[in-house]
């Protein structure tokens, strides 16, 4: 009975838009120079980042970066976080699958705290400006600049060669970011060096044709990266292909309590932190640190007395704890996709008003109108 639902939910969302649509420039007027100004960042502070639809998120990605989104909802006036589904196709996508992923994440985001009040929540491809303004920033980025990023030289590694889409998506990724003049930027380590192309384009475009894009800065997390539960060498991953390797946002307590319970650790009882002689164990220090809210100090001494065994009981409690709320609210939302359609319809329309006057004023630099 959803199917109905959802279809009318599109089609009034289509009218509205018929008769309200965004502001969209494709020429260059200079009537509409003030609708630019109203555009800019308030007090100067705009976070963007977004997360590609690939799955639920696993407690690694709750942890090192979706608990952090929800914090800077209280902390930045100006909030945009974008699934982007453009980023995703760069591999092999059953378009149905996709489709339900992008709602599946929709969910995830809404169950782990993302309000659509006081973020905009939206999906990338359907502002087109994402895609023009990446087109123009390729043209400023040279072909050895892309070739040593990290996530081009290791996928493509993977795979033997790699599509232009891979290789070229870290510029897709500067134009998520520029295209609302974003001031921050919330990235894993692991994403320093594409923050830091999208800081080079800024430099290179307004050198070029003049000041427009600030250079954002990167809000690094301050929880330590989660590792596989299997390897600790290796970070968690959804695409792991050992399930008891990996923590997902929807995995029951009885699931969770396994996991933790087949944790890879060591012939030491006694339980310390020592991330390089004893990685195992200092993850699920690092695992229940994060869960209950405490520092790592404080989650060995409540260890103190115990063997590994008996800790993992302990940080069982704590995962469990933290996400069966989430877990639930997923749940209820799942069952609602109308719900989710016009959360995302709303925010990309929102999203647009921001992003339609900003290219409009790149279109006019670089002498396209």
């Amino acid at each position: 009975m959803a199917l109905p639902v959802r279809t009318s939910l599109k089609r009034l969302f289509r009218f509205i838009e018929r008769f309200n649509p965004p502001k969209r420039f494709f020429c260059c007027g200079t009537e509409a120079k003030n609708e630019v100004g109203a555009e800019e960042p308030p007090a100067g502070r705009r976070v963007f980042s977004g997360i590609q639809p690939t799955g639920v998120p696993h407690l690694g990605n709750y942890l090192g970066a979706l608990e952090n989104w929800v914090a800077l909802q209280d902390q930045y006036p100006s909030v945009l976080y974008s699934i982007v589904d453009l980023h995703s196709i760069t591999q092999p996508q059953d378009p149905a699958r996709l489709r339900g992923n992008i709602l599946d994440m929709a969910a995830s985001l809404l169950a782990c705290g993302i309000d659509p009040e006081r973020a905009i929540l939206f999906q990338q491809s359907q502002v087109s400006e994402h895609a023009e303004l990446s087109w123009i920033l390729g043209c400023l980025t040279s072909m050895p600049r892309l070739r040593h990023l990290p996530q081009w030289k290791m996928k493509s590694k993977v795979k033997n060669e790699g599509s232009v889409g891979l290789y070229t998506y870290p510029v897709l990724q500067a134009a998520d970011i520029l295209l609302y003049k974003s001031t921050h930027v919330p990235v894993g380590e692991d994403q320093i060096q594409h923050l830091e192309l999208a800081q080079g384009l800024a430099r290179l475009f307004n050198g070029r044709y003049g000041f427009l894009f600030p250079e954002p800065d990167a809000l690094l997390s301050s929880t330590r990266k989660v590792k596989s539960l299997r390897d600790p060498s290796s970070k968690m991953s959804k695409s792991d292909t050992q399930t008891m390797a990996t923590i997902s946002i929807t995995d029951s307590p009885d699931d969770i309590a396994l996991k933790i319970r087949r944790a890879v650790t060591d012939f030491t009882s006694e339980v310390t932190f020592d991330p390089e002689t004893r990685p195992g164990v200092s993850n699920l220090v690092t695992i229940h640190a994060a869960t209950a809210r405490i520092g790592v100090e404080e989650a060995v001494t409540q260890a103190r007395g115990l063997d590994t065994g008996a800790y993992k009981a302990l940080v069982s409690e704590a995962v469990i704890q933290r996400l069966t709320p989430i877990r639930e609210e997923l749940q209820r939302l799942r069952v609602d996709p109308a719900h989710l359609e016009g959360v995302l319809t709303r925010g990309t329309y929102r999203a647009r008003e921001l992003a339609a006057p900003v290219l409009r004023e790149v279109r006019q630099q670089v002498g396209l109108c």
